[in-house]
């Protein structure tokens, strides 16, 4: 059974998520709206007012960080 799921995100939540890959920075100006959104995927959580990737944002960013590439070099 493959539970992977492609995710259409935008390019905002693309930035966002790479924002919140290293827990020890406190991200940059993220847009509130952007970050629901990403909640309501379950790929970000928030923690003591303080968004943070979960475990499955994290493979998302990973499968994910090929696609970029392959956009960039397009």
């Amino acid at each position: 059974m493959n539970d992977e799921i492609d995710y259409d995100l935008t390019p905002d939540q693309w930035e966002v998520l790479k924002n919140l890959r290293n827990s020890t920075s406190r991200p940059q100006r993220m847009h509130r709206f952007t970050i629901q959104g990403l909640i309501a995927l379950g790929l970000v959580t928030i923690n003591d007012d303080v968004p943070v990737l979960t475990s499955n944002g994290r493979k998302v960013l990973i499968r994910g960080s090929s696609c970029l590439l392959l956009d960039l070099a397009a």
